[in-house]
């Protein structure tokens, strides 16, 4: 696995003008969640994302786009869940930059940038996003924090709860 240290990995916070380009990673996004979450194709043949605009109009959340040496490579959503917790919303690294360690320094650059209480929600069924988070909080608190099962709409979710200090 190549270092992510040798690739220039960008997190930067998404324009409204950039609208469109989150709507159509949200497509490659929407299709690899297809497969653990019942997504119906709406009648022009996509993915529908209804909360899309409010990440440019409620301050509560904040939409960043993924570049890796230059190339658009993902994007991560981050919303205040209840008054004192952020949540990751919705993330998606593309496939060519996949299991490279890529998404792990995002996930911990976009922690760093909002200290406190945190959450994420993975689907119990999709095993490679379990795996995923579970290695990288524990990367980024430096301790196992195991996640608590919910069920949501006849769906099993796992819910990881930890603490970014500024700092960290």
């Amino acid at each position: 696995m190549p270092n992510p240290a040798s690739f220039r990995i960008e997190v930067v916070p998404a324009s409204s003008g950039q609208q469109s380009i989150i709507a159509n990673l949200l497509q490659l996004y929407a299709h690899d969640f297809s497969e653990f979450h019942n997504l119906e194709l709406d009648a022009d043949g996509r993915f529908e994302y209804k909360p899309l605009p409010l990440y440019w109009s409620d301050p509560t959340r904040h939409p960043f786009l993924v570049k890796v040496d230059g190339q658009l490579a993902g994007f991560v959503f981050v919303k205040r869940e209840r008054e004192t917790v952020w949540d990751v919303a919705e993330f998606f690294i593309a496939r060519a930059y996949r299991r490279q360690g890529i998404g792990m320094k995002v996930a911990h650059e976009v922690w760093k940038r909002f200290p406190g209480l945190w959450q994420v929600r993975v689907m119990q069924l999709n095993g490679a996003g379990v795996n995923f988070w579970q290695r990288a909080i524990t990367a980024f608190t430096g301790e196992e924090i195991h996640p608590m099962q919910v069920e949501k709409d006849g769906e099993s979710w796992l819910v990881f709860e930890f603490e970014s200090k500024q700092g960290s």
